[in-house]
């Protein structure tokens, strides 16, 4: 989660908003993360989950990042037979939705 919270915490603007949301449906447990930040470009889209892939150092507020947390949770998601999707509008912010079979 925290590689997960990380990108948004870093690309949201001081003043922008991160919301978190978790709720169980149909077997399982699905996690959405949306932010009102940068947003990504719809060409970027496709690689974010990409090892050492970074959109624009440029523009983060920390540039110390490498361009792998997005992989490890992809990874992560992977082994729990789980996924990781994205959605963006350049302006406007993006959205990561998390779904994992949940144990009972």
């Amino acid at each position: 989660m925290s590689n997960l919270l990380s990108n948004p915490l870093n690309w949201t603007s001081h003043g922008g908003k991160v919301t978190i949301s978790v709720r169980q449906c149909d077997g399982k447990v699905e996690i959405a993360v949306k932010d009102n930040g940068f947003g990504i470009a719809p060409e970027h889209l496709p690689h974010i989950f990409d090892r050492l892939y970074r959109v624009d150092p440029a523009r983060s507020q920390h540039p110390t990042g490498v361009g792998i947390g997005l992989a490890i949770v992809k990874s992560i998601m992977t082994l729990h037979r789980g996924t990781v999707e994205v959605q963006s509008e350049v302006g406007k912010g993006m959205r990561f939705n998390v779904t994992i079979p949940s144990s009972n």
